[in-house]
């Protein structure tokens, strides 16, 4: 099994699933597979993941688990934990094709459960590659010690954000262990619950960009921030507070982003484009709304590695609290090529509703736009956005 502990996920998955079934618990939806670097896949390569997922059914919380988790995720009430008790991963909701190198993967049933399923798929997709390919990972010991004396020498404050796209759960256990031994409090904590039970790290991460995409379904795009915000502060009250701002590209996030969500709301979450105008407009942004940008924070967390890393701190100096997700580059940074890979939401239906709904993703990227052409197209009207060159390179199935 490459999946052998139930909370070997990311933090953002749970919380996500527990604002779902309070808000949303009757929602339907169906997330798909984008292959961004049109790998190809080893013959039999479905067949391999379809036995990783039928065994996943056997996974489900331990008492060190819920132990672990009510100490350090004080934000989830004990109806939630009886939830996650009874919590079965359901493989039917899991469908897998291969066409020649092609790979297929579709995840459809009720959205606070099947939101589970995003990690651990992608993790499982990494780690089969390859090792069905016979790729070995080299120099994992040495590579990140030196990553973490450099980020200590430039006081960089890390997350490691490195579940999905890691190499192998052993890769990215041991990368873990490193960083907490060599970066002192400069190691914030992992997005990987079970890592950070197994480290006594704390556990790093708010919401995805699915929460605003199901909103901007449901609701319409131009409500689909305010309404996101407000929601997740009626479940969490103030905790959780780093807001992600892409979904509909930034620019379009701050409109809604008012005084109360700029005091109430700890900080913001850059994610694609590019990291310099980012931290402009948000420190204009708080300035204007009578805000210390010194009392917030932005947690950059973009393909990110050291020589980025140094620029951005270089650029912030001092202006407002930066804190740095890395994930990729810590994970699978052992002498192989990372898949270029994410599971997203294309379709939502809500309770009442007769039929599926398209979901889109914005970004604030060039060609980084997913979901069907015709609803981004509408998106994008409807916002007042102009399309640009970025709809060159739309990912929809």
């Amino acid at each position: 099994m490459i999946i052998n502990y139930f909370t070997d996920n990311d933090l953002y998955k749970f919380t996500t699933m527990n604002a779902i079934q309070k808000k949303f618990p009757d929602a339907e939806v169906i997330y798909r597979f984008v292959n961004r670097g049109k790998t190809l896949f080893p013959d039999g390569f479905a067949e391999e993941v379809k036995k990783e997922i039928q065994s996943m059914q056997k996974l489900f919380l331990t008492k060190e688990e819920e132990q672990f988790m009510r100490s350090k995720c004080y934000y989830f009430d004990s109806v939630f934990f009886d939830l996650l008790k009874g919590f079965r991963y359901n493989p039917d909701e899991v469908t897998v094709l291969q066409e020649g190198g092609e790979l297929k993967v579709e995840v459809r049933g009720l959205w606070y459960r099947t939101t589970l399923w995003e990690v651990p798929l992608m993790a499982i997709i990494s780690e089969l590659y390859f090792k069905m390919t016979r790729q070995k990972a080299q120099n994992i010991e040495n590579t990140t010690i030196a990553k973490a004396r450099q980020l200590v020498e430039i006081k960089a404050e890390l997350s490691e954000f490195g579940t999905r796209r890691r190499y192998s759960f052993d890769v990215q256990d041991k990368v873990v262990d490193i960083l907490k031994k060599h970066m002192g409090s400069y190691m914030k904590g992992t997005s990987n619950v079970f890592l950070a039970m197994k480290y006594n790290l704390t556990p790093m991460g708010t919401h995805p960009h699915e929460w605003f995409m199901y909103h901007g379904a449901y609701f319409g795009y131009r409500a689909a921030n305010e309404l996101s915000l407000a929601n997740w502060i009626d479940v969490y009250e103030g905790d959780l507070g780093i807001a992600l701002t892409d979904t509909y590209t930034s620019d379009n996030f701050f409109l809604s982003f008012d005084t109360k969500y700029a005091k109430l709301f700890d900080g913001l979450r850059w994610d694609s484009g590019d990291p310099f105008s980012f931290t402009e407009k948000a420190l204009f942004h708080y300035q204007q709304h009578r805000v210390d940008p010194r009392t917030k924070t932005i947690v950059y967390s973009d393909a990110l590695n050291l020589e980025e890393i140094r620029k951005i701190k270089s650029f912030v100096n001092g202006r407002i609290h930066d804190v740095y997700g890395v994930g990729t580059y810590l994970t699978n940074d052992v002498g192989v090529k990372p898949l270029n890979m994410v599971i997203k939401l294309f379709e939502c239906k809500p309770k009442g509703c007769k039929d599926f709904i398209p979901t889109v993703k914005l970004s604030d990227a060039e060609g980084k736009h997913t979901g069907d052409p015709r609803e981004i197209a509408l998106c994008l009207a409807t916002l007042r956005i102009p399309p640009g060159d970025s709809n060159k390179n739309i990912f929809s199935l």
